[in-house]
Parts: structure tokens; sequence; C-alpha cells
């Protein structure tokens, strides 16, 4: 039995109109003679240069002014020291300044890539065989930074999909750093982040077994003061605020579309990215519904995998993840527990799949090999593309498998409902390959998902197309299943 693969007419690409206005700081020196000159000027002047600022720009972002004025209150330090307080400054004065740090960001300058996909929380004013969906990208801008974006879909009776437009403007969210930590986890992931062991043991002296940031800001700011002669451990001190800050609620205001909103790397921890996030709608025991996310945050070196959770899209949960499993990338959770436990996929070697049980959806340990490149075009390494998807037959994994070339192709396995770490079916062959019109981009020969969907007897495939753009492939449920019990 052959499969037949229906490549959708649809592509996502790249839109470089799509930006953000970012804090812009060149230096403290460069800053201070900038503000000095700014306060020099008229009060004629200082109207005459913001005044067709903000008639510009405010056609390019929502609230051009909110935005200049808080990046002129990132400069309380430099006020200080040129003896000047921010609250005694006219509007005009503090937007223009506020204009001098910031700069316009395209998010999705390089690459628009590596989908998953979920139900949208709302399905009204649907008609029967419709469904809606929130999709997730990986968009890439200057610099190589990845950041999580989304555009909203319709998908009809027939699997056809349309994305819908998206909207004028992009928003960064509203920051909310965590107001409790535990000593403990906080200490261990301290650890792996290869932390200064001896910074280590100094700070958890000074902490109590669930403090605060504001505790924790105040005790690195007294050991730094201790140990000023020592740049290479005042560094240590700053790792471990930046650390703190992976843990942070964000918030889009309620105005937004989902088009709208950019998770854009917050912490030092995650500067240089957001990579990879696997959205999975997840039942709990009581029938509620939670979207998480898996992601990979990159700081140029350190890989720190971390879990966003969020009922409604607007509002989102973000905190590392632990444990001797949560190492590395390709973590995917599974939609609900298993015999009471979260089960998750993870690549710990970077080879090779594995699985993981836990009692808590931010701790995993103990990871077991589920399963190794089998297949001339996987030998390299294999990995998921995503949450396993519930079937009546098992969970459906979409996989990738690298092969010669560095050519990334998407296959499926299938494994045990209440035992899924027994393997119970397999395509021996790629479901996708990269073909011609696939093939050329950022990265060549490679098409890679991190989520699918079921919908009208087929499953849906978003898929990056060589790191470039993005599209979408279906197959028939049935027969997939059917082709996948050939091979237990």
């Amino acid at each position: 039995m052959r499969l037949y693969i229906e490549r959708k007419p649809v592509k996502v690409n790249p839109d470089t109109k799509r930006v953000i206005a970012r804090f812009f700081f060149n230096g403290e020196e460069r800053a201070l003679e900038v503000i000095r000159k700014v306060l020099e000027f008229s009060d004629e002047k200082v109207f005459s240069l913001i005044s067709p600022i903000l008639q510009e720009y405010s056609k390019r972002h929502r609230n051009i002014t909110k935005i200049l004025t808080r990046h002129c209150k990132k400069l309380k330090k430099q006020f200080i020291a040129l003896g000047t307080e921010i609250e005694d400054l006219d509007e005009y004065t503090k937007l223009l300044i506020g204009a001098y740090f910031t700069h316009e960001y395209s998010i999705e300058s390089a690459a628009f890539f590596n989908p998953s996909i979920v139900d949208d929380p709302d399905q009204t004013d649907l008609v029967e065989g419709e469904k809606r969906v929130i999709i997730s990208f990986r968009a890439v801008g200057e610099g190589h930074i990845s950041s999580i974006v989304f555009r909203r879909a319709l998908i009809d009776k027939d699997n056809n999909i349309q994305v819908l437009p998206v909207g004028n403007y992009v928003d960064e969210a509203e920051v909310v750093k965590n107001a409790i930590y535990v000593k403990k986890l906080f200490l261990k992931k301290a650890a792996y982040a290869q932390i200064d062991p001896s910074v280590l043991e100094e700070i958890e002296s000074k902490l109590d077994d669930k403090f605060e940031y504001t505790s924790l800001s105040n005790i690195i700011k007294d050991s730094k003061s201790l140990h000023k002669e020592n740049p290479a451990r005042l560094i240590e001190y700053d790792k471990i605020l930046w650390l703190s800050d992976t843990y942070h609620t964000i918030t889009f205001s309620k105005d937004t579309d989902i088009s709208d909103r950019v998770i854009f790397p917050i912490s030092e921890f995650e500067r240089k990215g957001i990579e990879d996030a696997r959205f999975v709608k997840f039942i709990k025991d009581d029938g509620k519904v939670l979207y998480y996310a898996t992601y990979t945050a990159f700081d140029g070196s350190l890989i720190i995998p971390k879990l966003v959770q969020t009922e409604d899209f607007y509002e989102f949960k973000v905190i590392p993840l632990y444990g001797d499993g949560a190492q590395n990338k390709n973590l995917a959770l599974f939609p609900r527990k298993i015999k009471g436990k979260y089960v998750m996929m993870s690549r710990i070697d970077g080879w090779n799949n594995y699985l993981m049980f836990s009692d808590k959806v931010n701790v995993w340990e103990n990871p077991v090999l589920l399963k190794q490149p089998r297949y001339d075009w996987e030998l390299v390494q294999i990995g998921n593309c995503g949450s396993p998807i519930e079937t009546e037959k098992g969970w459906i994994v979409i996989t990738h498998g690298v092969g010669p070339m560095r050519r990334y192709c998407i296959g499926v396995s299938l494994l045990d409902l209440e035992n899924p770490s027994i393997e119970i079916g397999h395509l021996k062959e790629p479901l996708i390959i990269p073909n011609n019109d696939e093939r050329e981009g950022y990265v060549p020969n490679v098409v890679y998902s991190c989520g699918s969907i079921i919908s009208n007897g087929e499953l849906i495939i978003p898929y990056g197309l060589s790191d470039y753009s993005s599209s979408f492939a279906s197959v028939n449920l049935e027969l997939l299943l059917a082709k996948l019990l050939e091979n237990n």
C-alpha cells in the first residue's frame, strides 16, 4: 500500500515589514553625550524633531509614544549621572530622548519556519467540518535572533487551509517577574547553566528556601560590592540574575490580534533566540484545557529548555525545565497524562529519541531510550517533530531523520496508547522528503515540523521549508495508521 501525500498550495513567507521598536543602547559614554546634547535643545527644536517622528512611526506601531517613554525611563542611571531627574522633563523631551534610544527590528527578515499547530480556543461561528487553528512559527531576524510569532488559520470541511491576514502592528509583551522562587530548584538549574560553584555556594547560604526576585537582587548587589576588583566573579553574579529572568509572566493587550503578538527573547540566557516552540493542547484530568509549549532558549553557547503555559494566548507563564532529562533540544509534551504521569519525549544525546515520565510538568529525570536511527535516511540523527497525537490505534509521533548530505526528512512512528515506551509501528520510508521546490533556502534540504493536527479524517502537517518559509501537507489518517501497523 502506497501513501498519497497532498502538498497544500499554501506557503507562508517571511515579511520584512513586520517590525518591532526595540531599545537601542550604544554604550555608556555615547549615551551620556546624546542625552546631554538633547537637554541643550530649545523647546522649539525638540518639538520640530519629535513631531514628524511621531507622525511617521505612529503608522508603524500601535502606541509609539508609550514605547518611546518606556525607553526613556530605561536611562534612569544615565540621567542620575548627569544630575537630572526624568520626572522634571517635559513630555516632548522624554519622547525625543526615547527616540534616540530606539530602533526598529524586522523580526521575520531572514526566515519564517518550523511551525506547530493547535486548535484555537475560539471555535465559535463555524460551519460543520470547519476548524479554527493557531499556528506558531519561528521567526528569524537580523543577527539570527529567533522569536515566536503566530498566525490564525481556518481549515474547511475539505481540509483546505486559509491563513488569515495579519494585523497592522507587531507588539512585544509586557513582562512581569515571578514573585517567588524555590531555592533548591533554582540552584540546580544554575548548576546546569555552568555558573561558578563557589558563587552558588555563597548565594545559597544567603537565600531563604523560598525567595523573591528583590531579595535575590539585593543579595547580588551586596556581593558584587565586595568583589569589585574581580571582573570574572562579577559576571558570575550577573549570570544568576539573568537566570532569574528566565522565570516570568508575559502579557499582551486584549486589543491585539494573535498575529500582532511576538514572544521575543527577554532574559540574557535567551538573547540569541527562542527556537522551535512545540505547542500542544493539553487536557487536564478534570477536562480543563491548557496550552503548553516547550522551546529552546539559546544565549550563544548554552541551551536551556523552557516551558510556556497559556489558556488564552494573551498571558503566558514561562519557566525553565529541570532534571537530567531536560537537556538539549527536542522536548515534546504528550497532550494528556498517562496513568497519572506527565509524559515527555526528548533527545538528550542529540542523536536518539527518549521518553520520560514525571509527577511534575517542569521536572524531568530518568530518560529512557525509545528509538535509535535505523534506516539510511535517518542514520545521522532522529528527533520528534512535535507532541504525539492520540488516535484509537496509538500515539502518532511525527519524527525527523537526518541522512546523507544533511538532508532532513519527516517520518512517522506509532506508540502504544497505554505504554508509549513501546513502538507498535513505523514507516520504513520518509513521509515527506524535500522536493526541488522546497530544498532551497537558508539551510538547504530541510523539511521540519514542530507540531501537527488531525482534521476531517486527515493528518495535517505544517512544516518548514529549508529554514526559510513554511507550507502544509496532509495524509489520510486511516491509511497512515494501516501503513504504520504493517511494520509492527
